[in-house]
């Protein structure tokens, strides 16, 4: 049978996935990883709706000999043989085919609804071009100690009742995080431009040889560079499944003090604020924050405190002024 060249556009337009599914994974965890990827397994969005890829971040072991993912007809793995996460991001979205890119990592388990509230949610807002999970639930490999349970932001869990969304860098509770965060074809290129021009080694870039911790928020920048917002919603549920390492002390100090230095170095390149050196006067805040509130609180505040600390020092010596990123935006 012989098709038009419209008709045929027509068929092939369909048969491209609309979203592209990015597991950006290394050396996991095989357990939590088997349930991961259950949970796309059970997606209720017809397979050919959306591709999978699975972006094996230099493992020990090549994921593709142990990870069959025949059972998807848009699956296929992708080694990526540089090390760290904003480097498996940047692969992925290159080899990703869909118009709506959605990160998963791989300790996350979708609810079986989410990649078709994401495909409804997109076509719904489209002034948003990053959004993400309103309602992050745990599973604790062991119970956590409690002064942790009331620190739920440390280990990524949230839990917002309605839609939040907006257009403010400095309105973090709108901020979408990696688990389960979606972005657009068009915000996710920016973001590599962003990523490019914001390059500053050892910290920032695919070939970071420190811990950095501010891939997830440079999408919500983008995402405001291009004169769009981002958002949560409710409908978007994950189960995280947390290890007890992950729920040591010294792992949850260690993520504080990473987070703030990033934070720090970030808006000082993006002219938001400058970090601050402890001086005398924080110090005698802390000292007091931890008499009123116990000594793990004035350890976090401490952590936090020095990684700001820690940023200021890096901005001073290598002379970091804020970047003119006018170009990237749309004209």
């Amino acid at each position: 049978m012989f098709f038009g060249p419209v008709v045929a556009l027509s068929f092939l337009t369909k048969a491209m996935p609309q979203i592209s599914v990015i597991v950006c994974t290394h050396n996991p965890r095989p357990d939590y990883f088997e349930r991961t990827v259950d949970g796309l397994r059970r997606q209720t969005l017809l397979k050919s709706e959306w591709e999978l890829l699975v972006v094996d971040s230099a493992s020990t072991k090549h994921l593709a000999d142990a990870l069959d993912l025949s059972w998807h007809p848009h699956g296929r793995h992708v080694r990526e043989d540089s090390k760290g996460k904003m480097a498996a991001i940047l692969r992925g979205i290159n080899e990703a085919c869909g118009e709506l890119l959605v990160f998963v990592d791989d300790d996350n388990v979708l609810d079986a609804t989410y990649l078709q509230c994401a495909l409804a949610i997109s076509g719904g807002h489209v002034y948003l071009v990053v959004f993400g999970a309103g309602k992050i639930h745990p599973e604790f490999e062991v119970p956590p100690p409690s002064e942790l349970v009331r620190r739920s932001f440390l280990l990524a869990l949230r839990n917002v009742p309605s839609a939040l969304w907006s257009n403010n860098l400095e309105d973090f509770r709108c901020y979408p995080w990696g688990a389960g965060m979606c972005v657009t074809r068009g915000v996710a290129d920016l973001y590599q431009r962003l990523v490019e021009k914001l390059s500053v080694n050892p910290i920032i870039g695919p070939q970071a040889e420190r811990l950095f911790r501010g891939d997830d928020d440079l999408f919500s920048w983008a995402a405001v560079l291009s004169g769009r917002g981002f958002g949560l919603f409710p409908e978007l549920q994950i189960t995280h499944l947390i290890s007890a390492k992950r729920l040591s002390r010294s792992h949850l100090l260690r993520l504080i003090h990473d987070h703030s230095f990033s934070h720090g170095v970030l808006t000082c390149l993006l002219g938001l604020t400058q970090p601050r050196r402890i001086n005398v006067v924080r110090y005698v805040r802390l000292i007091l924050h931890g008499i009123k509130n116990g000594q793990f609180s004035a350890r976090c505040q401490w952590a936090a405190s020095q990684g700001e600390d820690s940023a200021a020092r890096f901005t001073a010596k290598n002379q970091l002024r804020p970047i003119d990123l006018s170009h990237l935006a749309p004209g």
